[in-house]
């Protein structure tokens, strides 16, 4: 966790240790995975660390002379006349690949029919002059296509098939004018590793802190112990930090856990321009965070961070001794599944990890802040235009940026229930054009006394000022005839 006046986290040891890989330990995990996954093996030692240290069992030079037989398909033209065509889907299920017995060829051949499929879509994601969603009705596609679940298994034929369908008609959420704050456009290493680990709330109402020591006090004159204040930086709609030092002041004086929900949030700590709004959260007890959010990690990626050393054991640890014997020939401590609630799970800290590698400290900073930049330039451009207005004065402190489109129609009307209702309808009729013509999307929504408003998320490191004038520029094209 940060401390106060610190640059950025330090993880791990520093560059530069001149420490080389063991060659021996590579090979022993070669050994390892040849013996428990056959000829796949091999295949992986191969790519990992090069034909030198590989593996020599026997058996395994006529798995590599067999796959060399029918080499992967390198063709743009499809359907094409190599040999990896030969092999014919319709006839074959999930059952003919690895692990089956001489399952590698089809294996192989498949694999890259589905790699082809993810990035033709992949590239396509960033064409602005693709759409968005190829916007269909359900009741459309229910007729179009066969969704139905079956005793019996379809075949890699109708799998790829399936894959081709899912994708068309899925939103495109790494394209550029795609804006949401869970989807945050695809990164290539975060998808990449995301790849290979698969394989291996509330309102700009800030807390008023004079407040929360009045209900405290309120609540302990009534018998009850407040044990736990949970502070939010960054909120779901107006993305509003809290004043964490004074909450922390408050919880300090009452002994009360203070926790900070900085899922959203978190990642403004990357940006030395931004971090300061994270003021105090070096003095809460935990601290949840969100990397698949503003740092455009691959879903899912989600951290709880506690201050006391050896609290989430303490809490959650069961000694299960078929799961983390004690006579284990290696270092213990790296058996952590005892300290949190689920057990089995992804190793979703590679996909950030990987992208920490690849990007740097300043890299996640450069686009936290290229983020925060494009919202305040959509605010600066919209805070005075006719047209709109904004749901809370002053500039957001995130990047959510919460405003009404006002059609003509409605612009001199009265500012009285009528207005209301019919202001109402404006953004979900603006949102329904946006998918039927698949050029852009963002959400909407009330809140509390407000009606249906805006909340433009920026989050894909993709969008530039470009994609920002078209949102204006579509909504206003959409809702003219309102």
């Amino acid at each position: 966790m940060a401390t106060p006046g610190s640059g950025f986290w330090s993880f791990g040891s520093e560059e530069g240790s001149g420490e080389a890989e063991n060659p021996g330990t590579a090979k022993a995990w070669c050994q390892a995975a040849q013996k428990f996954t056959g000829g796949i093996g091999t295949k992986l030692c191969a790519l990992l660390y090069g034909d030198g240290e590989k593996p020599t069992e026997a058996g395994a030079k006529e798995d590599l002379d067999s796959a060399e037989k029918t080499p992967a398909c390198t063709c743009t033209n499809k359907p094409c006349s190599c040999q990896k065509a030969d092999i014919n889907y319709a006839f074959l299920h999930s059952t003919d690949l690895l692990p089956a017995c001489n399952g590698e060829i089809t294996t192989l051949s498949f694999l890259q029919d589905v790699m082809d499929i993810l990035l033709q879509y992949v590239v396509k994601s960033f064409d602005r002059s693709t759409k968005v969603i190829d916007f269909h009705y359900p009741n459309e596609l229910l007729q179009e296509h066969n969704w139905e679940l079956a005793d019996r298994p379809q075949t890699l034929e109708e799998i790829l098939l399936n894959c081709r369908t899912t994708l068309k008609y899925a939103i495109r959420t790494g394209h550029p004018r795609y804006f949401n704050q869970l989807s945050t456009g695809l990164d290539m290493v975060g998808l990449a590793a995301d790849w290979l680990t698969s394989t291996a709330n509330t309102n700009i109402g800030k807390m008023i802190p004079s407040d929360l020591e009045r209900r405290i006090i309120e609540a302990k004159q009534k018998g009850f112990v407040p044990f736990l204040v949970s502070a939010t930086a960054g909120t779901t709609v107006y993305g509003a930090f809290d004043p964490l030092l004074a909450i922390a002041d408050i919880c300090k004086k009452y002994k009360i856990w203070m926790h900070v929900d900085a899922a959203w949030g978190g990642g403004l700590l990357m940006s030395r321009k931004h971090k300061w709004k994270l003021n105090g959260v070096e003095r809460a007890n935990s601290v949840t965070w969100n990397p698949h959010k503003m740092m455009g990690v691959p879903l899912q990626c989600s951290a709880l961070l506690v201050r006391e050393e050896g609290l989430m054991q303490s809490c959650n640890q069961m000694h299960a001794s078929y799961l983390f014997q004690q006579d284990k020939h290696y270092d213990l401590s790296y058996d952590t599944g005892d300290k949190a609630l689920q057990c089995g799970r992804h190793v979703d800290v590679f996909k950030l990890w990987l992208m920490w590698r690849a990007k740097g400290t300043t890299g996640f900073e450069a686009q936290i802040d290229k983020c925060l930049e494009l919202a305040e330039y959509l605010y600066n451009k919209i805070k005075n235009r006719e047209g709109y207005e904004m749901v809370f004065d002053g500039k957001p402190q995130h990047t959510n940026v919460c405003f009404w489109y006002v059609p003509p129609s409605l612009r001199s009307m009265e500012d009285n229930e009528e207005r209301m209702n019919r202001l109402l309808k404006v953004a979900p009729v603006i949102k329904a054009r946006m998918m039927e013509y698949g050029t852009t999307m963002v959400s909407y929504q009330p809140l509390g006394d407000k009606v249906n408003f805006f909340r433009m998320v920026i989050s894909n490191p993709a969008a530039t000022h470009q994609d920002i004038d078209f949102l204006i520029e579509e909504i206003e094209r959409l809702g003219q005839d309102l």
